[in-house]
């Protein structure tokens, strides 16, 4: 996966970020050296923007659909207020251990939730609202796990789905691979959606932020 911003760009504005943890650094390392698919990892940016959402929200519960290795989680954590939670939903075991060791080792486990399974399931099984949403997992189900999550949304919400500049693929009309057209599917589905507000930043690959309209 290639970024938006120029590979150059993307590691000054990191270098001039506040660094990972030290266990984050540890995380991403193994991330990298062990599982599939390491450019999924959140990394040091995205981390920090959801520490900052989830810290300027004041959210007490967030639900987080495609835990992958824990990163975004912990992340998201560490700017909980005391007595907050985050459901986490990963479909895979491997991506499930990994994430729930490094979530024990942070001592987050009494605010962190995985959930094995499909995320719509667990949608359906959890009650009540969510403060921040943070989507981004297979991109076949964004639409439906956006109108699943909508509804859900407490009264000062924010949704914000990863991935969708897709490298820049969205922009080739011509492109048919799966996840492009459901990515490219998912921004005309928000963006014609009266129900909400958006704005796509294009951090790493691509971020939509969405609340509810007034």
């Amino acid at each position: 996966m290639s970024f938006i911003v120029p590979e150059e760009i993307e590691a000054y504005a990191e270098a001039h970020s506040t660094p990972p943890s030290e266990l984050l650094s540890r995380l991403a390392e193994e991330t990298r050296a062990k599982l599939r698919s390491p450019q999924m990892l959140t990394g040091t940016i995205e981390g920090r923007l959801l520490e900052f959402l989830v810290f300027a929200l004041g959210a007490r519960r967030v639900l987080e659909l495609g835990t992958y290795s824990g990163y975004s989680s912990i992340s998201m954590a560490a700017a909980l207020p005391e007595g907050s939670h985050i459901d986490t939903c990963e479909v895979d075991e491997t991506h499930a251990e990994v994430a729930r060791r490094y979530i024990e080792e942070a001592g987050y486990s009494d605010r962190i939730t995985v959930h094995l399974g499909p995320a719509l399931e667990t949608i359906s099984r959890l009650d009540g609202e969510f403060d921040f949403v943070f989507i981004d997992a297979d991109k076949e189900n964004y639409v439906n796990y956006y109108e699943a999550v909508l509804p859900r949304l407490s009264e000062r919400s924010l949704i914000a789905a990863d991935n969708t500049l897709w490298s820049g693929r969205v922009l080739n009309e011509s492109e048919q691979e799966e996840g492009t057209r459901a990515i490219r599917a998912f921004n005309v589905h928000v963006r014609g959606d009266s129900r909400v507000v958006s704005v796509m930043l294009s951090v790493r690959d691509g971020v939509t932020l969405i609340r509810r309209a007034a």
